[in-house]
């Protein structure tokens, strides 16, 4: 489901804006932050959990400290672009966990997969038992990453 922008207030923005950075902040000091009493802020924040517009709160793990510092990107081109073989493909994909993120592109290849793993000798592996081996792969290219400069999740628009 989605919604449009202007559905949310400046109140939901700050809301969204201050969890996207802080998601352990208390209801009391969240209310405080936005300029609103405690009750308000907590039905607000419900409702943006029952819209789906926040979909949950994690942990956020340092790769790095986890030994998980090799990052590569994949491009995947398929022999077969039907809607099946995509959906195959996809349901697929969801169990490598190697696998951080899957794109579907508009392009000169058809997915683009951020995969990290602690190595190169790790990465080859996965490539070669789990990435090529997925439904419809035709080939792949690999770009590894030497440094993260930006990694970021969504945060609403007009943000500090």
């Amino acid at each position: 489901m989605q919604h449009d922008q202007e559905e949310f207030d400046r109140f939901d923005q700050a809301i969204l804006t201050t969890l996207a950075s802080e998601g352990r902040i208390s209801i009391t000091e969240l209310a405080r932050r936005i300029g609103l009493s405690k009750s308000p802020t907590q039905a607000r924040l419900r409702r943006l959990e029952e819209l789906g517009v926040i979909r949950g709160y994690r942990a956020i793990l340092d790769p790095i400290r986890l030994g998980l510092d090799h990052v590569a990107f994949v491009e995947v081109r398929m022999f077969d672009t039907r809607e099946a073989s995509l959906e195959a493909f996809n349901a697929a994909v969801a169990s490598v966990p190697e696998i951080e993120q899957v794109h579907l592109i508009a392009g000169n290849f058809d997915y683009l997969l951020k995969v990290r793993t602690a190595d190169m000798r790790s990465y080859r592996r996965v490539l070669a038992e789990r990435i090529s081996t997925l439904p419809h792969v035709s080939t792949t290219s690999t770009y590894v990453a030497m440094q993260a400069v930006k990694e970021a999740g969504v945060a609403p628009e007009g943000a500090d």
